[in-house]
């Protein structure tokens, strides 16, 4: 069976469902085991829903649907299958299934424009391959099961979402749940998707290993179990020389906290010694709030002694940093210096109106926005295809990316690309990026590779911002919140020290 951290896209999926029904000599094998598992799903989480509402599509999903309506049915609930006009089944093994749960005494209702009454709503529509917005009679029917306002369980991939991007063409399902088929599919992780999916679970089917075989995921998820796989444990002998220095440059007239608030992410993930260039205006403030920082005030680049650059081990290049002539020249002093950087925000505006080369071993950390102007592109285009962006963004810059947002995907050229399952929608406030600036430079001066350092900074980030979430909730979060968390995380797990 393939890893657990998997996710696959729709082309790996259609494959390993040919291998499956080759195996067993009748697909419609493996739909009677959908029928059974969605079946069983929706009585674990409702075990008292009555009655339960099905709405087919004329494909293979909506045969899942009859399947499970089937034996709904058989169980003594009452069930209704919905389908609009046209929407006969017009695959064999949806034909079966919609002749079986006649043949069990059940009845089609033809959709009417809406889905009255109580109970669960199971949707059974189209499943996997959608590319483009839904047709009319699919959207009336999308539309219905929105408005309903009852529980609604999705079949596989809520209706109206692209299960390899993510995207949502047009209207879609907002599912409470969704049972996935076989293997978890990356689209479902980021994007607009994770507003329609609800609770995800697994199915397998009982799908062999032996149908994996070949078939390489597009993604590889990032979960907590995996925070300390890269990082290194510490000697007892060790001193601040051997944990990375960082640099971190930025802070124009009126940004002083961004770089304030790298720097301590910074600290608070291990650096041995951490370095902060800003405005002259914001040193006091700045040591005020942390003295352990090694903070110079310069006006020019020839104030702020450029020799730090070459002595620290990676520099967090952007928070603050402004666009006018002092972060103009900072930005072409560090990008010359060729030294590892975690780019960030202005940073990322000037790499893309420069055309300058990231320097080897560096990240960058867009948000959609700025993803888009390094693109040269639309935030729109970028969020139809949050995967697809983020390894172009990797291989125009040969860098690794880490492509911010709700299921954030963290790229790098030779890599399959990572995709964050954590983070909420309380970290959604200004200076979050920041801190996640700080912890990735700290742990790239610490020796982790661009690719490791920027997967282990995020999923940390993203950690802490669930663990603060967790203790106050997630409305009014602030990145100074997630501070102590990013120093408790970065401890548990492995060893402090070997």
């Amino acid at each position: 069976m393939p890893n657990a951290a998997d996710r696959f896209d729709v082309q790996a999926l259609r494959a390993i469902e040919a291998r499956a029904t080759h195996r067993l000599g009748d697909g419609f094998e493996l739909m009677q085991r959908a029928g059974q598992s969605a079946w069983q799903e929706l009585l674990k989480r409702w075990p008292d829903a009555m009655p339960i509402t099905v709405v087919c599509g004329p494909g293979n999903n909506g045969g899942d649907g009859y399947e499970l309506a089937r034996l709904a049915r058989q169980s003594g609930r009452e069930v209704r299958v919905v389908r609009a006009i046209g929407h006969d089944p017009i695959a064999e093994q949806a034909r079966r299934a919609e002749h079986g749960y006649r043949e069990a005494g059940g009845a089609i209702i033809g959709f009417a424009g809406e889905l009255e009454g109580p109970g669960v709503i199971v949707d059974a529509i189209l499943g996997i391959g959608l590319s483009r917005a839904p047709d009319a009679l699919v959207t009336a029917l999308v539309d219905a099961v929105n408005r309903a306002g009852r529980p609604v369980l999705a079949l596989d991939v809520p209706t109206g979402v692209d299960a390899d991007t993510g995207a949502t063409p047009g209207v879609a399902v907002r599912a409470d749940a969704c049972l996935e088929f076989i293997a978890p599919k990356a689209g479902l992780r980021t994007g607009a998707s994770v507003d329609c999916v609800g609770a995800l679970s697994i199915a397998s089917l009982g799908v062999a290993a032996a149908d994996f075989e070949g078939v390489d995921p597009v993604a590889i998820a990032l979960c907590a179990d995996v925070l300390h796989a890269a990082w290194p444990p510490r000697s007892r002998s060790s001193h601040k020389g051997v944990h990375g220095r960082v640099a971190c440059i930025g802070g124009d007239h009126g940004h002083g906290g961004a770089i304030m608030l790298a720097a301590e992410a910074a600290l608070r993930c291990g650096a041995g010694l951490v370095d902060v260039v800003t405005r002259p205006a914001h040193v006091a403030a700045l040591l005020a709030r942390c003295p352990e920082a090694m903070v110079r005030g310069a006006d020019a680049v020839s104030d702020g002694e450029p020799r730090l650059i070459e002595r620290a081990g990676a520099i967090a290049l952007g928070p603050g940093l402004g666009q006018d002539e002092w972060g103009r020249s900072w930005f072409g002093c560090v990008i010359d210096s060729d030294r590892p950087c975690v780019i960030d925000a202005d940073a990322l505006k000037l790499l893309a109106l420069t055309g300058a080369p990231a320097p080897a071993g560096s990240v960058l950390t867009p948000h959609p926005g700025e993803a888009a102007t390094l693109l040269d592109s639309t935030t729109a285009d970028i969020q139809r295809d949050r995967l697809g962006a983020a390894r172009a963004l990797a291989t125009r810059y040969q860098a690794a990316v880490v492509l911010k947002g709700a299921g954030t995907v963290v790229a790098a050229p030779g890599h399959t690309p990572r995709l964050l399952e954590a983070g909420n929608p309380g970290m959604a406030v200004g200076g979050m990026g920041d801190l996640l600036t700080g912890a990735i430079a700290s742990l790239r001066a610490q020796g982790l590779d661009a690719f490791e350092a920027a997967s282990t900074g995020a999923l940390l980030h993203a950690l802490a911002g669930d663990s603060a979430a967790a203790d106050g909730g997630p409305r009014g979060l602030l990145p100074s919140d997630l501070l102590p968390w990013m120093r408790r995380l970065a401890n548990e797990g492995n060893g402090v020290w070997s």
